[in-house]
């Protein structure tokens, strides 16, 4: 990734701490932004220490709050479509690489809407704010009592397995290059190393039931190289729905279910939107259950 041929995105101010203004420079390929100039590590901490910083936390109090909440609604909804493309399972769930819990919440939500519908949900994160806020999220759900956060990587929790799940997912870090930001934990989020493919694999082999559905989400350009993996280990497609921003861009996003059995899986595709804001008939359909205007 060459940042040097970057374009200037826009210049902002940091208000809350340090007074510094700075620039966003935009990454056209891999729809991204980068700050710049960076700070250095040993000044890094320094930006975050403000006692309203929201980065893991669901707080509405101010105009800034609501906004920042805006722009991470918008960022979920690729995962919004992992959890509505099937039934609901009510058998146990394991999420990996759960965050702060969005997708397990969604998860309980969908089995029926019904607390007595939901079977135990077991997450795993890594990251200490993000499980914090899992942990307070989950404990504040209508159920809290089926809901479980695990502070561990994945290679601790399969170290000694005690349990099957009838459904596992997950949205695992994605990124291979070689560039890093000076931010450990949205490093951790973001890029493939912090839950290599192989793991997170291997895992889903082990931990998996017969009868199973093993789901992630993962860019196109990846599609072909992860279900070649699966298959190396008896995990085969059920399901593949590839996702695009507009029926005119380019596929960014595939939708993957995998199980036990090998069969011809069903594949479709699901386009976001027509126009800007206007939103298809299909992801109307899968989403309209979890915003309150969509």
């Amino acid at each position: 990734m060459n940042f040097l041929e970057d374009k200037s995105f826009i210049s902002v101010k940091d208000f809350s701490v340090s007074g510094e203004s700075f620039s966003l420079l935009l990454n056209e390929e891999y729809q991204i932004l980068k700050t710049h100039p960076q700070p250095t590590l040993d000044k890094l901490g320094s930006y975050y220490e403000f006692e309203d910083y929201i980065s893991h936390t669901d707080g509405k109090r101010t105009l800034f709050e609501k906004m920042y909440h805006f722009i991470k609604r918008k960022a979920i909804r690729d995962k919004v479509k992992l959890i509505n493309s099937y039934q609901p399972v009510k058998g146990r769930i394991l999420d990996i690489g759960a965050g702060t819990g969005i997708l397990s919440l969604m998860l309980a939500q969908r089995s029926n809407a019904a607390p007595n519908n939901v079977g135990i949900i077991d997450a795993i994160e890594i990251d200490e704010d993000a499980y914090e806020q899992c942990v307070e999220n989950f404990e504040a759900s209508p159920w809290g009592d089926k809901l479980f956060c695990f502070h561990a990587g994945l290679d601790e929790f399969v170290d000694e397995p005690e349990d099957e799940y009838d459904l596992i997912i997950s949205n695992p870090p994605f990124y291979t290059d070689d560039y890093k930001s000076d931010n450990v934990s949205r490093d951790l989020a973001r890029f493939e190393d912090a839950l290599p493919f192989e793991e997170l694999i291997e895992a889903a082999a082990l931990l998996l039931s017969d009868n199973g559905i093993f789901s992630v989400i993962i860019p196109f350009k990846e599609e072909q190289r992860f279900v070649t993996m699966c298959k190396e280990l008896d995990l085969f497609p059920l399901k593949i729905t590839r996702v695009k921003g507009t029926p005119t861009s380019e596929i960014k996003r595939s939708l993957l279910a995998f199980c036990r059995m090998e069969q011809t899986p069903l594949i479709d595709e699901l386009v976001i939107e027509i126009s800007r804001h206007n939103y298809t008939p299909e992801y109307i359909e899968l989403t309209k259950d979890f915003y309150l205007k969509m």
